[in-house]
């Protein structure tokens, strides 16, 4: 059985436990995925199972979307949830046209430094190795480019501190964590990301993901390699 599963992975799962569970209901230890998705985050993982795990190279260079909830007002040490508060600052009121047009301000190419907790390389360690020991090293920009981005609620206040979500269509290599970051301080604040679900990899889409358990039930659409390749 070769082929792909488009899986929609729940919170608090990292993609390798999805890969261990694929392995398990395939019976198989030829299992890969396309595009890490950090435990904070939800969505679209493709899962290649036996031969179609040689496709990743062909496949994997593709457009991600994305629905963001973003944080105005805090940052912390991972850029999301799960790190520490490193810096806070009172969020005065910000006008929606303001939001808007900072979003539209990100549009196109632009270079991007990845966050120190990711899973990139230099000197043969990973960055988040280097961060864990709270080690200070310089992270060389990388080359990005946003293709769509639109605010998709109106700003809420809360704790003095500002949310809002935006949907967001992204090259390959782009870290949401900084762009969210990136964002906050275009608006004059520090900032993070609080929720994350990636809603397209390519041409896989969350409407045509299956959860775990519906894989485990049998409940899912099997892709072959040919339709891997396929136009979308």
């Amino acid at each position: 059985m070769n082929g792909l599963v488009v899986v929609n992975k729940e919170k608090n799962m990292t993609s390798f436990d999805v890969v261990r569970e694929i392995k398990k209901i395939f019976h198989t230890k030829k299992v890969g995925h396309l595009g890490t998705l950090d435990p904070l985050a939800q969505g679209v993982l493709v899962v290649t199972v036996n031969d179609a795990t040689k496709l990743a190279q062909f496949i994997e260079n593709v457009d991600k979307e994305y629905v963001v909830t973003i944080i105005i007002g805090m940052e912390t040490s991972t850029g999301d949830l799960e790190g520490e508060v490193t810096s806070k600052k009172e969020v005065q009121f910000i006008e929606k046209k303001q939001l808007i047009d900072t979003l539209n301000h990100f549009l196109g190419k632009s270079m991007q430094i990845p966050p120190m907790y990711s899973a990139i390389k230099k000197n043969g360690k990973k960055l988040y190795e280097y961060a864990r020991k709270g080690l200070s090293i310089e992270v060389e920009p990388r080359e990005i480019e946003v293709k769509r981005i639109e605010l998709m609620s109106d700003p809420v206040y809360v704790n003095q501190q500002c949310e809002f979500s935006f949907k967001v269509v992204v090259s390959k290599g782009t870290y949401i964590r900084s762009l969210c970051k990136d964002i906050a301080n275009a608006l004059g604040y520090p900032g993070c990301m609080k929720e994350l679900i990636r809603t397209r990899n390519g041409k896989f889409s969350i409407e045509n993901a299956s959860t775990l358990e519906q894989i485990k039930e049998e409940k899912f659409h099997f892709i072959s390699m040919l339709d891997a390749l396929g136009d979308a």
